[in-house]
């Protein structure tokens, strides 16, 4: 029989996150968080939730990921840690502004905002006060761009070279005002 105590179930969800979470893991999906109380019944999980919430020290980093606030690094790389784990099952890499901007073609760095594609549908998603995550759909196919692209353990995302993501750009119809095409010349 499921408890009636409210506070009961929060307390177990916190240390079993205290345990299980590290820096290295430190968003969960809700299916995460509900295999570590799966005695609730649904309503009651997601009363729980948001109550946590709320409260901390889980935090609503947006719809369908959350943060574990003890263990949370502060290294700037959320983002990409979220679209990692938010597309999971899609084939993903940074690329467009975000890949251009790392390389120096882009002067202007985008602030709080990444750019990736995606075999996923293109979708803008906030994620509060850390930002946004863009992805752009592509059809490319992974075996296609195997010399075009390098893993970015840090970011736990595939990186596009720079003659890669200027390709993107011109694919998605991106305005390329902002290149430095004498840059570009020294990727070509």
């Amino acid at each position: 029989m499921p408890s009636l105590d409210p506070v009961q179930p929060m307390r177990r969800l916190l240390q079993h996150l205290a345990k299980l979470a590290s820096p290295e893991r430190y968003l969960f999906t809700p299916d995460d968080l509900r295999a570590l109380v799966p005695d609730l019944a649904d309503g009651a999980y997601r009363t729980l939730l948001a109550r946590i919430a709320a409260e901390g020290p889980l935090i609503r980093v947006c719809r369908g990921l959350y943060l574990f606030e003890p263990v949370a690094p502060n290294d700037g790389l959320l983002l990409f840690h979220a679209a990692a784990r938010l597309r999971a099952r899609q084939f993903n890499y940074i690329s467009l502004e975000t890949a251009l901007s790392d390389c120096g073609i882009i002067s202007q760095i985008p602030i709080s905002w990444i750019t990736l594609m995606s075999s996923g549908r293109s979708n803008r998603i906030s994620c509060g006060r850390w930002g946004t995550i863009e992805f752009v759909h592509t059809r490319q196919k992974p075996e296609d761009l195997q010399s075009h692209l390098s893993y970015d353990a840090r970011c736990r995302l595939w990186r596009a070279t720079a003659p890669q993501a200027l390709r993107d750009m011109r694919a998605a119809k991106r305005d390329l005002d902002l290149i430095d095409w004498s840059v570009v010349d020294e990727f070509v």
